[in-house]
Protein backbone atom coordinates (compact mmCIF):
# COMPACT_ATOMS: atom_id res chain seq x y z
CA UNK A 1 0.00 0.00 0.00
CA UNK A 2 1.62 3.36 -1.24
CA UNK A 3 1.75 6.53 0.89
CA UNK A 4 -1.32 8.18 -0.32
CA UNK A 5 -3.47 5.38 0.38
CA UNK A 6 -2.30 5.03 3.96
CA UNK A 7 -2.76 8.86 4.49
CA UNK A 8 -6.45 8.65 2.88
CA UNK A 9 -8.17 5.98 3.30
CA UNK A 10 -11.85 6.13 2.94
CA UNK A 11 -14.24 5.66 5.53
CA UNK A 12 -17.61 3.32 4.98
CA UNK A 13 -19.66 6.30 3.64
CA UNK A 14 -17.01 6.52 0.97
CA UNK A 15 -15.64 10.23 2.76
CA UNK A 16 -12.22 10.92 3.13
CA UNK A 17 -10.49 13.50 5.64
CA UNK A 18 -7.30 14.55 4.65
CA UNK A 19 -4.88 16.81 6.31
CA UNK A 20 -3.21 19.61 4.04
CA UNK A 21 -1.06 22.44 4.32
CA UNK A 22 -1.71 24.94 2.10
CA UNK A 23 1.11 27.16 0.62
CA UNK A 24 -0.20 30.01 -1.43
CA UNK A 25 1.76 32.19 -3.82
CA UNK A 26 3.44 29.08 -5.21
CA UNK A 27 4.59 28.64 -8.81
CA UNK A 28 2.40 26.23 -9.96
CA UNK A 29 -0.39 24.38 -8.24
CA UNK A 30 -0.25 20.59 -6.84
CA UNK A 31 -1.22 18.31 -4.66
CA UNK A 32 1.22 15.43 -2.86
CA UNK A 33 1.46 13.62 -0.21
CA UNK A 34 4.01 13.48 2.55
CA UNK A 35 5.21 10.89 4.60
CA UNK A 36 4.16 12.66 7.74
CA UNK A 37 0.31 12.09 7.01
CA UNK A 38 -0.21 15.93 5.71
CA UNK A 39 -0.45 16.58 2.39
CA UNK A 40 0.60 19.56 0.95
CA UNK A 41 -0.89 21.47 -1.49
CA UNK A 42 0.71 24.27 -3.29
CA UNK A 43 -1.37 26.81 -4.98
CA UNK A 44 -1.25 30.10 -6.98
CA UNK A 45 -3.65 32.07 -5.43
CA UNK A 46 -2.79 34.62 -2.52
CA UNK A 47 -4.60 33.46 0.39
CA UNK A 48 -6.68 36.61 0.45
CA UNK A 49 -11.15 36.63 0.00
CA UNK A 50 -10.80 33.12 0.19
CA UNK A 51 -8.86 32.83 -3.30
CA UNK A 52 -6.31 30.13 -2.10
CA UNK A 53 -9.47 28.54 -0.41
CA UNK A 54 -11.45 28.03 -3.64
CA UNK A 55 -8.36 26.87 -5.46
CA UNK A 56 -7.11 23.89 -2.81
CA UNK A 57 -10.77 22.59 -3.26
CA UNK A 58 -10.71 22.74 -6.62
CA UNK A 59 -7.14 21.20 -6.74
CA UNK A 60 -8.53 18.35 -4.39
CA UNK A 61 -11.56 17.52 -6.49
CA UNK A 62 -9.26 17.40 -9.57
CA UNK A 63 -6.99 14.92 -7.59
CA UNK A 64 -9.72 12.32 -6.29
CA UNK A 65 -11.78 12.97 -9.24
CA UNK A 66 -14.76 14.07 -7.80
CA UNK A 67 -16.98 17.96 -8.18
CA UNK A 68 -15.45 20.62 -6.09
CA UNK A 69 -18.73 20.99 -4.56
CA UNK A 70 -18.39 17.61 -3.02
CA UNK A 71 -15.20 19.16 -1.13
CA UNK A 72 -14.98 20.89 1.95
CA UNK A 73 -13.06 22.65 4.32
CA UNK A 74 -13.96 21.12 8.29
CA UNK A 75 -11.33 23.22 9.94
CA UNK A 76 -8.61 25.56 9.32
CA UNK A 77 -10.36 27.67 6.71
CA UNK A 78 -7.87 30.79 8.10
CA UNK A 79 -4.99 28.94 8.66
CA UNK A 80 -2.45 27.14 6.47
CA UNK A 81 -3.04 23.68 7.89
CA UNK A 82 -6.84 22.31 7.14
CA UNK A 83 -8.84 19.49 7.82
CA UNK A 84 -10.57 18.80 4.09
CA UNK A 85 -13.22 16.42 3.81
CA UNK A 86 -13.95 14.86 0.55
CA UNK A 87 -17.75 13.37 0.30
CA UNK A 88 -18.16 11.64 -3.43
CA UNK A 89 -21.38 10.80 -4.72
CA UNK A 90 -22.87 7.97 -5.69
CA UNK A 91 -22.42 8.44 -9.31
CA UNK A 92 -18.72 9.46 -8.67
CA UNK A 93 -17.72 6.57 -6.27
CA UNK A 94 -19.21 4.06 -9.90
CA UNK A 95 -16.66 6.42 -12.15
CA UNK A 96 -13.64 5.27 -10.54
Amino acid sequence: MGDAAKIARPREDGAITIRVRVKPNARSSALEAASDGVWIARVKSPPRDGKANAELLALVARHFRCRPSEVSIQSGAAGRLKLVRVQPSETARGRR
